[in-house]
C-alpha cells in the first residue's frame, strides 16, 4: 500500500464510494507502474461497473482537462501521489 493519503479536489460522491475510489486508485498504484494511467484507470473503471453497475468513466494523470455531464451523486476528484484521479458515472445530456 502506498504511504501517501490522498486528497479531494471535488465530489458530490457518497463518503463510503469515495473511500472506495481512493483505495482502488491505491491497489491500482501497487499493481501497476505509476506511468502507466491507461491500466490504471482501466483497473479502477472495471472495479466500479462490477461494485456500482455498467457506466463509469476515469481519467488518471498529471495533467489534463476535461468537461463532461455526470449522474448525481456519482463523481470524485482527487490526488494521489503524483496523479490525479476523476471518476464518474456518464450521463445523458439533453439540449
Amino acid at each position: 500500500m502506498l504511504e501517501g493519503k490522498a486528497v479531494i479536489e471535488d465530489t458530490d460522491m457518497p463518503v463510503k464510494m469515495q473511500i472506495q475510489a481512493m483505495a482502488s486508485a491505491s491497489e491500482a498504484l501497487d499493481l501497476y507502474d505509476v506511468l502507466d494511467c491507461t491500466s490504471i484507470a482501466a483497473h479502477m473503471k472495471k472495479e466500479f461497473d462490477t461494485k456500482y453497475g455498467s457506466g463509469w468513466q476515469c481519467v488518471v494523470g498529471s495533467s489534463f482537462g476535461c468537461f463532461f455531464t455526470h449522474s448525481k451523486g456519482t463523481f470524485v476528484y482527487f490526488t494521489l501521489e503524483t496523479l490525479n484521479f476523476l471518476i464518474f458515472k456518464g450521463a445523458s445530456y439533453l439540449i
